[in-house]
């Protein structure tokens, strides 16, 4: 069963070199365990989800450039998210009629790799 995500969270793509941080802001009257609970729409860039480290996706146009300047050589450059829409969560769980992120959600970005959550901030609350 899928665990709640709530502030705190970290998440990782599969093209990154580092956990990025979560953090919700998008229903911040919904609590669990003390902390704010990430909803699907929480995803913008920098703000909802933070940098995975260093980006290593040739899709991504500043490592394509760095990489083509050293003669094709990956050059992975620091990781700024480009969510290519909402989190898709499977179980489509509400809280008070709101969606919630859930460990099992997942998050395309523009650039080619796929966010997912790596720990969920919390363990306790079960939905």
């Amino acid at each position: 069963m899928a665990v709640a995500v709530v502030a705190g969270a970290t998440c990782l793509c599969t093209m990154g070199t580092a956990p990025g941080q979560l953090n919700p802001t998008n229903q911040m009257g919904i609590r669990m365990g003390g902390k704010p609970v990430a909803s699907i729409a929480d995803f913008a860039p920098m703000s909802n989800v933070g940098s995975c480290g260093m980006c290593t996706s040739l899709g991504n146009p500043t490592v394509a450039a760095a990489t083509a300047a050293a003669l094709g050589v990956l050059t992975p450059q620091p990781c700024v998210p480009a969510p290519a829409g909402p989190w898709t969560c499977p179980g489509k769980v509400r809280v008070s009629g709101k969606p919630v992120l859930t460990s099992d959600g997942k998050l395309t970005c523009a650039y080619g790799g796929t966010i997912s959550i790596m720990n969920p901030g919390q363990m306790t609350t079960k939905t």
